[in-house]
């Protein structure tokens, strides 16, 4: 019998890539007002030269490893204890001036002091920006009646934190948080998975675990054994990992959790 229910959090319950993208709209908005720039182009400009950027730093394997994508360098502070954390603390501001500035750059501007504006900026527009999707608390509503509820997310505990803040009707729902920076490995890696079922005291034919991410959520959750539940809400083209169950929209669950009981 199922108890209990496993949610990732960006992309699951937090639409994280509409609040990354409007953040990017409306600096590069900012940034055209100056200097009459097509905003799309500096947004794939910036994209670009951050993800260039994230991977030459020596953090990358372990961004990797806890689930830090190179967007979440552009605003988090990353004041979390640990040894990794702190070497990002020291990278993040020039990696954001360089981002910008190499952005900047590949439309034809040079202004370095600009781009340290823009670095700031962007982390503003994001602290304000937080979208949720339409269905999320509804279904936790439902949920939480019947079933124990478990947040487990990959990333800086700080970060992630932030988020939770700027949505703080989120985390009463859940009984236990659990974020990959804290435990010290993330999403896929199996044992952040039963380390959560020890957290909740529960077996894993016990639990479903909810995520929009193949390769971390399903993939993870696979290895350890969980039933796997794939939200597809974009459409998105399955790759070589296999959920147990797809669904398009978190209204689905209901049904899916039905057929798990008879």
């Amino acid at each position: 019998m199922i108890k209990a229910i496993f949610f990732d959090l960006d992309d699951t319950l937090l639409w994280d890539q509409k609040s990354v993208k409007e953040a990017f709209v409306a600096t590069c908005n900012y940034a055209q007002a100056k200097y009459g720039v097509n905003p799309d182009q500096l947004e794939a400009t910036v994209r670009e030269a951050a993800r260039n950027l994230y991977t030459s730093y020596d953090t990358y394997a372990f961004t990797q490893m806890i689930g830090i994508n190179p967007f979440e360098g552009l605003w988090g502070d990353f004041l979390d204890a640990q040894d990794d954390f702190q070497k990002m603390r020291d990278i993040v501001p020039l990696y954001r001036r360089n981002a910008w500035t190499a952005g900047l750059k590949a439309l034809g501007i040079d202004d370095q002091d600009f781009a340290a504006e823009l670095a700031d900026y962007y982390p503003q527009q994001r602290r304000k920006i937080q979208f949720v999707y339409e269905d999320t608390f509804a279904v936790l509503d439902k949920l939480k009646e019947k079933y124990r509820l478990l947040l487990l997310t990959n990333g800086s505990p700080d970060l992630q934190n932030t988020k939770l803040t700027i949505t703080p009707d989120l985390v009463p729902y859940f009984e236990q948080i659990v974020i990959s920076g804290d435990f010290g490995k993330g999403k896929p890696d199996p044992t952040i998975f039963e380390h959560s079922l020890n957290l909740m005291a529960l077996e894993k034919e016990e639990v479903i675990m909810v995520g929009d991410n193949l390769l971390t959520d399903i993939l993870g959750a696979n290895r350890a054994g969980l039933t796997s539940v794939w939200i597809n809400r974009h459409e998105k083209e399955q790759n070589e990992v296999k959920p147990t169950y797809e669904i398009a929209h978190l209204g689905e669950l209901f049904h899916l959790l039905e057929k798990l009981h008879k």
